[in-house]
């Protein structure tokens, strides 16, 4: 039985809606986030491919460590993911629609000779996407895929609680199997920080 730990202020009944939500397909994904399944923060995105459309939402746990490299400090989060795909249906023209669900750790670096609003983040994961995605030219050849992604993002608002950023996001199998033509978004995200 999974149990949500109370967090005090932090804790609000948003939050504990959110990770009972996405607490059943939650995977054990490191110490912090088997130890806490509250949620940090919470996202929705949109995007566009050459041939298909995104929208997704999803739930962030914040890595308790940051460390500093390069001229600034790394940190990380685990991913966990929601979307749907609409794309022009391989035997006509109408819109046919797959589900996308991923878990990612994703490492977020900050320059400290800048603001600190502004950060780039890389991140691969393991996704599920079903049923097999199919457009008008081409199809994968299976439901499960890596998703990789570059994004660079600001923060805003109070305490920085509040976050844009722009995403390129790449889909296949890694030549698990053929035919793996990929599939690739242009994304915009915003995310909230449970503060």
């Amino acid at each position: 039985m999974v149990r949500l730990r109370h967090h005090g202020p932090r804790s609000s009944p948003r939050r504990r809606a959110c990770a009972a939500l996405f607490g059943a397909l939650a995977l054990p994904a490191g110490s912090a986030f088997a130890a806490d399944l509250s949620p940090d923060a919470m996202f929705v995105q949109l995007g566009a491919g050459r041939a298909t459309d995104t929208a997704a939402i999803g739930l962030n746990w914040l890595w308790p460590r940051q460390w500093h490299w390069a001229g600034g400090e790394l940190s990380g989060y685990w991913e966990l993911s929601l979307g749907r795909w609409a794309s022009p249906n391989a035997r006509g023209g109408d819109a046919a629609w797959v589900s996308q669900f991923g878990i990612t750790p994703v490492l977020r670096w900050r320059p400290s000779d800048v603001p600190r609003t502004w950060f780039v983040e890389a991140g691969i994961g393991a996704n599920v996407v079903s049923p097999l995605y199919r457009n008008r030219r081409e199809s994968f050849s299976t439901i499960f895929n890596f998703g990789d992604h570059l994004a660079v993002g600001r923060n805003f608002g109070a305490d920085g609680a509040h976050e844009v950023a722009l995403r390129i996001q790449h889909f296949s199998n890694a030549g698990l199997s053929e035919p793996n033509p990929g599939a690739n978004f242009v994304q915009l995200r915003y995310a909230y920080t449970f503060r």
